[in-house]
């Protein structure tokens, strides 16, 4: 087989199926020292390296408006996903116990969109409210900078 056979066959494939120009890229790549697709560096890189489930993670993270929607994303942001428990923290309270009622549908919609990602349950805070500590030294018992009024 030529060069040029070579790049019609991968231009056929091309426009036929991406599996089938890798395939016939793989059977020409016989030596070590030719170019290798960067798509199978990865795969390797991430196997070896152990990275499934952190990338499968920061997908659910960097995905989370795909999986539940525009509504949902504006009001729940995923914090931390720990021994297969989602924290998700929202922007009221009121946002909070309504996705409390939802929860099921939720977490069925992200274990179904999110392969690799092991969730169990779901878990809904409320915003933080501000915190009165400032600096490395405060008294105990005390109110804070808000003792001084009176």
């Amino acid at each position: 087989m030529t060069k040029k056979d070579l790049a019609l066959e991968i231009f056929r494939s091309f426009q036929t199926s991406k599996k089938t120009r890798k395939k016939i890229i793989r059977e020409n790549n016989n030596k070590p020292t030719d170019p290798q697709l960067l798509s199978d560096l990865f795969s390797n890189i991430i196997q070896d390296r152990e990275w499934e489930n952190p990338l499968a993670e920061g997908n659910l993270f960097s995905s989370w408006e795909k999986i539940v929607g525009y509504e949902i994303c504006e009001h729940s942001t995923p914090v931390s996903l720990i021994d297969g428990v989602l924290t998700l923290q929202t922007s009221s309270t009121a946002w909070a116990t309504q996705l409390k009622l939802v929860s099921s549908t939720i977490l069925e919609t992200v274990q179904k969109s999110a392969p690799g990602v092991l969730v169990e349950s779901l878990v809904f805070i409320g915003p933080q409210g501000p915190s009165w500590k400032k600096g490395l030294r405060t008294i105990r018992g005390a109110k804070g900078p808000r003792d001084t009024y009176g």
